[in-house]
């Protein structure tokens, strides 16, 4: 008897790490819901908006208690990050998250920080055809990230580890360590 072969969704395919073609109108919707969150969390006065926008709040994974976010925000999706107690997202954070993005407690990111997860296919043919992969990131506790800094996907930084200001990082952090420049190296 012949097996059938499964048919995976792009945002299935998103979300198992897999390539995938982000053309697709399912993700497209997905975009465009979190398009509108971060639009309120960014228009509404911060009285009104609290520590967070409430539509933003509810688009997270998890967001734990004390977790703020300025404005303005900006996410790809905002259904695979998850902030935990007392982080704090500076103004002009970008998160493009198509995968994974987990920032521990007592974590603080300067203005402009970006996380990027998606990789775009280095062939150009499937890079025109919108073929990308995703790749998560995790930020430990208690951890600074200077302003204007750059996390590539598939990064990890440890608990305690401070990212300096415009550095690009493109490989794990230790606990602990201090990183800088381009690509981040460790202070010695």
């Amino acid at each position: 008897m012949r097996e059938m072969a499964v048919t995976q969704s792009e945002r299935e395919k998103m979300a198992a790490g897999a390539w995938y073609c982000c053309i697709d109108p399912e993700l497209d919707q997905l975009r465009n819901h979190a398009r509108r969150a971060v639009h309120q969390h960014n228009s509404l006065p911060p009285d009104e908006r609290g520590s967070m926008a409430p539509v933003l709040r509810a688009l997270f994974a998890g967001v734990a208690d004390g977790a703020f976010v300025e404005a303005p925000f900006h996410c790809a999706y905002g259904i695979n990050i998850t902030l935990g107690a007392r982080v704090y997202l500076n103004a002009g954070c970008t998160i493009l998250d198509t995968a994974s993005v987990v920032i521990g407690s007592d974590t603080m990111l300067g203005p402009g920080v970006q996380i990027y997860c998606a990789e775009h296919h280095k062939d150009p043919a499937l890079r025109r055809e919108g073929l990308e992969i995703a790749r998560p990131v995790a930020v430990g506790e208690n951890v600074w990230i200077g302003g204007g800094a750059i996390i590539l996907g598939g990064v990890t930084i440890g608990d305690g580890a401070i990212v300096g200001a415009g550095a690009v990082v493109t490989r794990n952090v230790p606990a602990g360590a201090t990183v800088v420049g381009n690509p981040a190296r460790v202070l010695r």
